[in-house]
């Protein structure tokens, strides 16, 4: 209690600490409950896979047999079938983009299809920025360079960044570094 009932003025901390709305406490690291990414693959037309990342742990016959399943389906929709349905408790989202399929698998009931779409997209534009009008061949001769992105727009299946001058900075730095 103050002496003599008088209050003291707060302190600056204090005061900026009232000015700012109050949060309630969240982990150190967020995790959307049920909804994530658990593969990305880029498919041509022919079926063969270009790059495939997983963000979790099949063995290779799983991957093979899901791979072989999803892209079967995918091939054979038309384009005036829907973008996405569900396989094998995931929900697949795929887009065409000239001779390449973009496929993700999402995990949870709750996940927005048009916002994979969107990192569809987002994705593709990134990439098409960095190969300076993207093509098959660009994936296939520069695979690494194709996961670096990729990592840097997903961690541990949840969509952290869409940003392509973000997503491109470090992968610039790695060039620059390698002398390219």
């Amino acid at each position: 209690a103050p002496v003599g009932g008088r209050r003291h003025p707060p302190s600056r901390q204090e005061a900026g600490r009232a000015l700012l709305p109050q949060r309630p406490a969240s982990p150190p690291f967020p995790h959307p409950p049920g909804a994530m990414i658990r593969f990305v693959l880029m498919v041509n037309k022919q079926g063969q896979t270009r790059l495939a990342q997983y963000m979790n742990m099949h063995n290779i016959d799983e991957r093979c047999a899901l791979e072989a399943e999803v892209i079967r389906k995918c091939l054979g929709r038309n384009e005036t079938q829907c973008s996405f349905f569900e396989f094998r408790g995931y929900k697949v989202v795929y887009r065409r983009y000239a001779s390449l399929f973009f496929i993700v698998g999402v995990e949870g009931d709750d996940e927005n299809e048009l916002a994979i779409l969107e990192f569809i997209h987002a994705l593709v534009e990134t990439l098409d920025r960095y190969f300076e009008n993207v093509c098959e061949l660009d994936i296939m001769f520069n695979l690494e360079k194709a996961h670096f992105v990729l990592d840097e727009m997903v961690m541990n299946g949840c969509i952290i960044e869409t940003n392509k001058n973000n997503i491109l900075a470090p992968i610039h730095l790695l060039d620059k570094a390698s002398g390219f």
